[in-house]
């Protein structure tokens, strides 16, 4: 009786979890809405300034001849600035506005529907989120990102707002693995992580591999199971690689082959069919 009660306890505060992340979710969906009008402006007028600086530029050079050369060489290095600031301004805006896309995206899926997408850019976005999560939330963090991404892969048809969410959840339990193992390793540990994406035509691989805790046999038998977790009380729902097995195994139709050594890595491989 103790232990049933025990269970349902925990049951209740992972669904307390959940629901607190479903309203976090409609939150950042919000959030992201609002910034994005304010980001369109930017880059708008970014642009518009780059158009500016382009006419300024030509009304200097009808003038060259009355200019004193060290003014103009001045001109021409405030100028050069200038153009530099804009490209960065518009650069940043855009990928800005590329990730708010994508959290929209996740919010406002419909459900089950495949949609031509660039695997490439949703891996690479979705990576370097959980990065910068994990950089807010956990003090000094800090790892080394190998990326090797395939050129001239087509558009692949996948559920985008849920094959973000697989790579987001294998991404956020690879960056908790390097940061715990780093709490307890020598200055001679580097924490890092591989992730590739490849296509032959006929399948689509991608493969996020660290070099963090790794996992014991017990833990590959049980990881794909609803509620089981590794983590300490409050730091996991224990959903994430259930949702994950589901999302590719059961609605992309591909599978999860994972490779790992307790102590020294844990390597994550999806395989999906290519859909025409």
């Amino acid at each position: 009786m103790e232990t049933q009660n025990q269970e349902l306890e925990t049951l209740k505060q992972q669904l307390k979890e959940q629901e607190k992340l479903a309203s976090l979710g409609m939150l950042s969906a919000g959030i992201a809405h609002e910034i994005q009008n304010p980001l369109n402006f930017v880059i708008n007028f970014s642009k518009m300034s780059d158009k500016l600086l382009k006419d300024l530029t030509e009304i200097i050079g009808d003038y060259e001849d009355k200019i004193d050369e060290g003014d103009r060489e001045d001109l021409d290095d405030i100028v050069s600035d200038l153009k530099e600031n804009m490209n960065k301004i518009v650069e940043h805006g855009e990928r800005a506005i590329s990730i708010i896309r994508g959290i929209l995206l996740v919010s406002r899926g419909k459900e089950g529907e495949f949609i031509p997408s660039d695997i490439c850019r949703i891996v690479k976005e979705y990576v370097w989120l959980s990065y910068h999560a994990m950089r807010a939330n956990y003090k000094n963090f800090n790892i080394s990102i190998h990326e090797d991404y395939q050129e001239g892969i087509p558009m692949i048809m996948v559920i985008p707002q849920d094959f973000s969410r697989a790579v987001l959840n294998v991404m956020n339990n690879a960056c908790y693995s390097v940061w715990k193992k780093s709490q307890d390793a020598g200055a001679d540990y580097l924490p890092a992580i591989e992730v590739s994406v490849k296509s032959d035509g006929q399948e689509l691989k991608v493969v996020m591999k660290d070099n963090g805790l790794g996992m014991s046999d017990e833990v590959k038998q049980h990881i794909y199971e609803n509620f089981y977790t590794t983590k300490p009380a409050g730091q996991g729902t224990g959903l994430g690689m259930s949702i994950t097995h589901d999302i590719i195994v059961n609605r992309h139709h591909g599978r999860i082959d994972i490779d790992s050594v307790e102590g020294e890595y844990a390597s994550f491989t999806f395989t999906i069919p290519v859909k025409k």
